[in-house]
């Protein structure tokens, strides 16, 4: 959904500057920032997951030796 959100969000800051609708220049902005911080969150998931399966392997690794 970050992607999404971001390009609404831009559409709608647009369409704020455009009819001087500060409002909805202010909603886009909100929802253009929501989008960049869900994928902000969903990269360091996937970089925890990451580091979780590391851990796992060194453990696994470390009870076979």
């Amino acid at each position: 959904m970050g992607l999404l959100d971001k390009i609404l969000g831009r559409g709608k800051k647009a369409a704020g500057d455009v009819t001087g609708d500060e409002s909805l220049r202010q909603e886009g902005a909100a929802q253009e920032r929501e989008g960049a911080a869900q994928d902000r969150a969903a990269k360091h998931e996937e970089l925890a997951a990451e580091q979780r399966q590391q851990a796992a392997e060194a453990h696994v690794e470390r009870e076979n030796t």
